[in-house]
C-alpha cells in the first residue's frame, strides 16, 4: 500500500515480514557468506518458478550448485530459507520508505510519487508478492506477521491523513483511519490485479494517475490540473 515518503522516519515502527530468529545460521567467513547468499538467490528462483508448496530443497541446492548438506549447514528447512528470501527482499517489495505525508505545499505530488514507487516495486517483485499470498493462506504465523505489517502502514497513513486535515488540506468530514484503510487497500489490490493476476493490463503510468486521482479526490485534495482531461 502506498503512503507519503519521509526521510525523517525509519521503518522501526513497521514489523518485519519474518521472525528475525528464524533466518538460519549466520556465516562467520566470507566463503560461508557467499554460499549462503547463493542459496538465498537460488531459493528465490525456485520459489518463483515452482511455487512455495511444490519447491524442493534438492532443487534449491542444485540451483545454487551446492550439495544438500551445504544447504543444511545454513538452513534447517524450507520455511527458514523462504524467510531469508523475504528478509532480503522485503524493503524493496513493500517500499517502507513511503510512510508519511510530508509538510509540503503540494501533497498531491507526494501522493503521485509514492504511488509510482509502490507500483514499480510491486512489479519488480511480482512473483514474490504472489508467493506472499500463497504462504499467508497456509501459514497462520506468517499471516499474522503480514497482517501486523499491513496494519502498521494503515495506522501511519491514518496519522498522515489526520495531519493534512488538521492543516486544512484535506476534508475534515472523513474519518482518517477509515480513509487510510480504504485507500491503502485500493492501491494494494490494484497492484495485485495488475502484476499478479494480470487482470488490469495497463501501463504503470495509468495506474499511478488513476490511484492518485482516487486518493486526492477522496481526501478533497483535487486540483485543476488533476481535473483536466
Amino acid at each position: 500500500m502506498a503512503a507519503m515518503p519521509s526521510d525523517s522516519e525509519t521503518t522501526s515502527e513497521v514489523p518485519d515480514l519474518v521472525d528475525a530468529a528464524k533466518l538460519g545460521t549466520q556465516p562467520q567467513t566470507a566463503r560461508g557468506q557467499r554460499t549462503r547468499d547463493a542459496l538465498i538467490a537460488a531459493a528465490r528462483t525456485v520459489f518463483e518458478r515452482d511455487g512455495y508448496v511444490d519447491s524442493r530443497l534438492v532443487d534449491i541446492a542444485a540451483e545454487a550448485k551446492c550439495s544438500i548438506g551445504s544447504f543444511y549447514t545454513w538452513f534447517d528447512s524450507k520455511d527458514e530459507v523462504f524467510a531469508a528470501v523475504l528478509h532480503e527482499a522485503q524493503s524493496d517489495m513493500l517500499h517502507p520508505g513511503t510512510t508519511s505525508m510530508e509538510r509540503t505545499d503540494d501533497p498531491i505530488e507526494i501522493i503521485a510519487a509514492s504511488n509510482r514507487a509502490y507500483f514499480e516495486a510491486y512489479r519488480r517483485n511480482a512473483r514474490l508478492n504472489q508467493l506472499l499470498l500463497q504462504v499467508a493462506a497456509v501459514d497462520p504465523r506468517f499471516r499474522e506477521l503480514r497482517q501486523a505489517r499491513a496494519n502498521a502502514f494503515v495506522v501511519r497513513n491514518g496519522r498522515a491523513i489526520a495531519d493534512l486535515q488538521s492543516r486544512g488540506l484535506a476534508d475534515r468530514g472523513i474519518d482518517a483511519m477509515t480513509a487510510a484503510m480504504a485507500l491503502s487497500g485500493m492501491v494494494s489490490r490494484l497492484a495485485q490485479d495488475a502484476f499478479v493476476n494480470d487482470f488490469l493490463l495497463v501501463p504503470v503510468d495509468e495506474l499511478v494517475d488513476g490511484a492518485t486521482r482516487l486518493w486526492t479526490n477522496a481526501l478533497g485534495l483535487t486540483t485543476p490540473e488533476l481535473r483536466a482531461d
